[in-house]
């Protein structure tokens, strides 16, 4: 099996993610589906071939002892990938997800261009994006780096595990630290990122105490940081910061988080109307004074109406957009039941709307 024309192949196609395991044909994730393919089986010896080319030889060094290891992978002219190599049973195991060349404007990306343009204009504070695996968080995070870069003269520090985008310099100037080739750990880096003179500060991954307190302490010393962060949305974003902090600190980590977050963006991909594309539902909280007050007092449930009622500040609950987008004809009705925090709630709206458009024609 050639991998190269493989992935060729998936890049064509619109194949988001592939999977190789023992046993098994390939595995591909087309529009949010996962599709087991027609291919042959692949055996054990295939796989660790095709792992091994794609890994160099530092890579090789680390997977051996830690069993587990994720690296980008190219292919020239056509994309990059993200790959996490694994083993399962006894034998080894390939995740790969498609990583485009071109990082797309906000607009070509359906996001809510207005508010992620003000964000990217704060001059310092923690901007935050959400969501669960294969949400497009990367791709938002990336998106406002390439604008920042675009349209200010920062100097701009990311850490990241692995690099999936690259930036050049344009109006700023950008170091890309990828760990394990570029630094050893995150730990390390972010040890020693507030040393190199930063303006931006852009955290891949906010996955553990110690990257949270970092940014958070980055932020507070008068950087703009940005991060992603494993959250179903905004209010549990909150908590799972404050959660991340031993239980006597969780006090005054409220208070340092009320201090600098600038904004949360939590977004999960819907599959559109025409099955052939997918389309974000987003949510935005911003720190106003009020949002501040309810962080600091832990009144974390009450965020929800906050966003619902805070259209002036730009902000909107996962249900508003989806309410919209199915108002513009885009996603189904089960969709947007299906993607919604309350689906409940959001099937009376919607079922309005529905009534609404039949007493219309």
């Amino acid at each position: 099996m050639e991998i190269d024309e493989l992935l060729k192949l998936m890049v064509r196609t619109g194949i988001s993610d592939i999977h190789f395991k023992a046993g098994s044909p390939p595995i591909i994730r087309l529009n949010g589906k996962l599709i087991t393919t027609n291919y042959e089986k692949i055996t054990k010896e295939t796989i660790e071939n095709i792992a091994y080319k794609m890994m160099n030889e530092e890579q090789r060094k680390i997977f051996e002892e830690e069993y587990e290891l994720d690296f980008a992978y190219s292919v020239k002219d056509l994309a990059r990938f993200r790959v996490n190599v694994y083993k399962q049973k006894g034998s080894i195991a390939l995740s790969l997800r498609v990583v485009p060349l071109e990082i797309k404007s906000f607009k070509e990306l359906n996001l809510p261009e207005e508010v992620l343009v003000k964000l990217c204009k704060e001059p310092r504070g923690l901007i935050l994006i959400a969501g669960v695996t294969g949400a497009g968080k990367t791709t938002t995070l990336n998106a406002m780096l390439n604008y920042i870069n675009e349209n200010f003269e920062y100097n701009i520090i990311t850490i990241e595990d692995p690099i999936e985008f690259y930036h050049t310099d344009k109006k700023s100037s950008i170091s890309q630290r990828e760990i394990g080739s570029d630094t050893k750990s995150f730990k390390n880096a972010l040890k020693y990122v507030l040393r190199q003179d930063p303006d931006v500060v852009v955290i891949g991954e906010m996955r553990d105490f110690e990257s949270i307190s970092a940014g958070i302490t980055a932020a507070e010393t008068g950087h703009l940081v940005l991060a992603t962060i494993h959250t179903i949305d905004a209010v549990q974003t909150i908590d799972r910061i404050i959660d991340a902090y031993p239980q006597h600190q969780q006090r005054q980590a409220r208070i340092q988080l009320a201090n600098v977050l600038k904004g949360i963006v939590a977004q999960r991909l819907c599959n559109c109307i025409d099955g052939k594309s997918r389309i974000p539902a987003t949510e935005v909280l911003i720190g106003t004074p009020f949002v501040r007050k309810l962080i600091l007092e832990n009144k974390t449930q009450e965020l929800y109406k906050a966003m619902e009622s805070g259209g002036y500040y730009l902000m909107h609950t996962f249900d508003q957009s989806l309410l919209e987008l199915y108002n513009k004809g885009l996603i189904s009705f089960e969709e947007a039941i299906d993607k919604s925090s309350n689906p409940e709630d959001l099937q009376l709206k919607l079922r309005g709307i529905s009534q609404t458009k039949g007493e219309m024609l």
